[in-house]
Formats: C-alpha cells, structure tokens, sequence
C-alpha cells in the first residue's frame, strides 16, 4: 500500500473504533497517532460521517499528458538523444521537450518538463563527470606507485 492508502486506512479504522465508543486516547495509541490527530478526525467524522475521511481525487487542472502519452514520452528518451538527432547523449529540459512535442504534440514549459521528469518518469538529475580529454589513466597510476614515494623520501 502507498503511503496515502495506509493514512486512509488509519483514519477509516479509526472511524470504526469511533462507532465503538472507545476513547480518543485509546483509538490514539491503537493507531499510532497523536491524540490531536483523532480529535481532528473525530470532529470530521461526527460532522460528515465515514466517507468524509475517505481520499479525496486531486483537484486542479488535469495534466495535459495522459499515461499512455508519458510512457510513450519514456520509451522515446530511453533511446537517447542521439537517436533523436542531438550531437551529445546528455538530455536538457530544451531536448526533452522537442522530443516531447515531437512525440506528443504538446508543448511543455521547463517546469514541466522537470515535473515530468522527475515525478512522473522518475528521473533525477544526473550531471557528467568533468575530466580532462588529456587524461591518461595508465601514466596517473605509473607516478603514484614510482614517482610519488620518491619525491616524499626527499622531504
């Protein structure tokens, strides 16, 4: 169970207990909640009854892309943004939402783009590695086990 279907749980079993005449301090330490938080849900109950305590649907403006848009938004950028024309395989909120608009034909803003991203998709922010193009592994490893120990011998 997600975490708002437990909470609902709770408060609806405490809507039982409420029918059972137990106390607020009993019903309290029974759910493992604080006594504030069953007077709370009391008043609402003997106001509205069970249902009240019920989830409520999410209000507000409906997100302009379905589920099946998103995972169709997730199959795209899980072929990288090479395969979508860009010359480095490292995706910005700018590509993301070409590729989005592309796939979908909805236009996203950069907040969300992020949202989709993280929220939806479950993506996090992932930076690359800053390392010179010079680097040489090899030589790096060769001055640590022979130059290093001579050059601390000469202190």
């Amino acid at each position: 169970m997600t975490r708002p279907q437990l909470a609902e749980a709770r408060r609806v079993r405490a809507a039982e207990l409420f029918e059972q005449e137990r106390s607020n301090v009993e019903i309290a330490l029974m759910l493992g909640v604080s006594d504030e938080s069953v007077r709370r849900w009391k008043r609402v109950w003997e106001k509205a009854g069970t249902d009240a305590l019920r989830r409520r649907l999410a209000t507000g403006r409906p997100p302009k892309l379905d589920d099946a848009q998103v995972e169709r938004v997730r199959t795209a950028l899980e072929q990288g943004a090479q395969a979508h024309g860009f010359e480095a395989d490292l995706w910005t909120l700018e590509r993301v939402g070409m590729v989005v608009e592309r796939v979908t034909g909805v236009v996203l803003s950069r907040a969300s783009i992020w949202r989709l991203l993280t929220g939806r998709l479950g993506w996090s922010l992932q930076r690359p590695e800053r390392r010179a193009v010079e680097r040489d592994e090899s030589e790096i490893a060769r001055w640590i086990a022979h130059e290093w120990p001579r050059s601390k011998k000469g202190r």
